[in-house]
């Protein structure tokens, strides 16, 4: 038998793509094959901590992977957003995004990132409103207590907020300028540790989320003043909109989850169906829903789709009223 180099140089080279594409392939299918990490840019405690330490029990049933919580607080949700978009774009590195990914770039002047080029959306997860909220002991008993004490003492009362840029920020901000009042506001590093002040008497209220206040609220150690959709909450019904006093006032909450720009459209997807499925959990649903927030998932393209509205109506908002943070 004659024997041919060519023939066996190409025959080499043959088996040793076929070995590539099956390795290749494997690995596709394989997606997750290692714990995966999900980003919460505040400090532990607060209602996107609880929200995603729930969520990704849930997605690691789906995923078969654990998905490890990473607390990186600060900045207004910029240190844990930045971690994530210089991360590998592989799927193994999410951030559970709040009201600060679709209004810092109308706040900053300049951020580590350009929001719109540097994320994938996966799943919008639940909408909501916050509540306006103060220590059971407050002399504050309605929203019109706060405007009288606020237009009688400029600049006294303080308003707590997990962050610059956050949605409870924005809430007081919009509510200072809709209503003419000056009240100061003081940011945390997550709305655990901005509880923790509240309660303690530090400030005198803030305008929480409500997956950070529930908990309070049901203890009786915090005190409902109203909540800030344009309408009351089916869920939270017997608490008045701050619009009833405020007219025009409209601030909701919204988390939804983001991968670094580029990774691959089979791990989006992945996260996308854990994440819906993880939505639909009677744990998941039994969390979010008595605090007014409504389950609202679908397809990436819907969560991209909200963001960018959000982030057109809030630069609007903030240059108009010429907010600022502080």
């Amino acid at each position: 038998m004659t024997f041919h180099p060519l023939r066996a140089l190409f025959a080499r080279l043959a088996a040793g793509l076929a070995v590539t594409a099956l390795a290749t392939g494997s690995a596709l299918a394989a997606y997750p094959d290692k714990p995966i990490k999900m980003i919460v840019p505040f400090a532990p405690g607060g209602g996107t901590d609880s929200i995603a330490r729930t969520l990704g029990v849930a997605m690691s049933q789906t995923l078969g992977q654990p998905v490890i919580i990473d607390n990186k607080p600060g900045a207004g949700t910029i240190i844990g957003s930045d971690f994530v978009a210089k991360s590998a774009p592989d799927g193994y590195t999410l951030v559970v995004a709040t009201f600060a990914h679709a209004v810092n770039p109308s706040l900053m002047a300049k951020l580590p990132f350009d929001t719109d080029k540097a994320f994938s959306p996966v799943a919008l997860l639940a909408r909501g409103p916050n509540i306006l909220v103060v220590r059971a002991d407050s002399p504050y008993k309605s929203v019109q207590d706060v405007l009288a004490a606020a237009r009688a003492n400029p600049g006294k009362l303080t308003f707590a907020s997990q962050g610059n840029g956050t949605s409870a920020h924005l809430a007081g901000e919009m509510f200072n300028n809709l209503a003419k009042v000056q009240m100061t506001h003081v940011p945390y590093k997550g709305a655990g540790p901005a509880m923790t002040d509240l309660l303690g008497g530090q400030v005198d209220m803030m305008f929480a989320t409500a997956a950070a206040a529930a908990p309070q609220m049901a203890s009786g150690k915090l005190r409902a003043l109203g909540v800030t959709t344009l309408q009351r909450s089916a869920a939270l019904k017997d608490i008045p909109a701050i619009a009833e006093s405020v007219p025009g006032y409209a601030v909701e909450s919204w988390y939804g989850i983001f991968v670094p720009a580029g990774t691959p459209a089979d791990a989006v997807a992945k996260l996308n169906a854990a994440a819906n499925k993880a939505t639909q959990d009677a744990e998941f649903r039994k969390r979010l829903e008595p605090e007014g927030l409504s389950v609202s998932t679908g397809a990436p393209a819907e969560l991209d789709t909200y963001v960018r509205a959000e982030e057109a109506r809030w630069r609007k908002v903030v240059k108009e009223n010429k907010l600022k943070i502080d």
